[in-house]
């Protein structure tokens, strides 16, 4: 499996994908924290948290769409099929491949703090738990637009695809509003990522939120695996 992350981490770095997702994560989140943080001599990193939420949702399919179309689309896939490892191992470095430059991403945020601590006291327990939360929130993103790139050959459709699908899972919550039937909005409520998403922003840790972070990332791994399997076996 090491040696799949390590291909995957090579393959972000010896291409455009790695220096384009860094330079647009790096380019708005200065935005906000200079917009919230600096102009309003604000100590608080809640709001660029926040905003930057909708960025990643475009970030992410970007770092995922290639992570099995591409190898579909190159005739790649046949090697990692007789890899000599399992595929739930391949899945698994692929995804640890994308989670890797996403947390490396929104390691700036731990930078930001650090700035704002010259000036003033930053709510340190916020802050991290804040971090944790996007941490889970993108490695669920991640597993589920792995997972739809798994379903294509092209990565233009991965990407597109996944985009649509984030934006969805993001407007989950004006969904509800909008529902009169009971029993149907309780189940989007039970899957609305923004219900679990939100304790994290006040420094609660749940294991409730954190299980189903892990739970949603660790089923679209699954869904993946038999994917593929399905296509070694066809």
């Amino acid at each position: 499996m090491s040696a799949i992350l390590k291909r995957e981490l090579s393959s972000y770095f010896n291409s455009a994908i790695a220096y384009v997702v860094f330079a647009a994560y790096f380019f708005f989140s200065g935005v906000f924290f200079y917009n919230y943080c600096v102009v309003y001599n604000s100590a608080s990193l809640s709001y660029v948290y926040g905003n930057m939420l909708l960025i990643i949702l475009f970030l992410i399919p970007i770092i995922t769409m290639k992570s099995f179309a591409d190898e579909k689309y190159q005739k790649t896939d046949q090697a990692l099929f007789t890899a000599p490892v399992s595929l739930t191992k391949v899945v698994l470095g692929k995804f640890l491949g994308a989670f890797v430059l996403y947390a490396i991403c929104s390691a700036i945020f731990l930078l930001y703090a650090v700035v704002i601590s010259f000036f003033a006291t930053p709510e340190w327990s916020v802050i991290l738990c804040t971090f944790l939360g996007l941490l889970l929130f993108g490695a669920a993103l991640i597993a589920i637009n792995v997972f739809i790139s798994s379903l294509t050959e092209s990565t233009i459709v991965a990407a597109i695809v996944s985009m649509a699908v984030n934006l969805v899972i993001y407007m989950m919550t004006n969904f509800t509003s909008m529902i009169s039937i009971d029993w149907i909005k309780n189940i989007i409520g039970k899957i609305d990522f923004a219900t679990y998403y939100n304790s994290f922003k006040y420094g609660l840790l749940s294991a409730t939120d954190i299980t189903f972070f892990l739970s949603v990332a660790g089923l679209f791994i699954f869904f993946t695996v038999r994917v593929l399997e399905k296509r070694r076996w066809s």
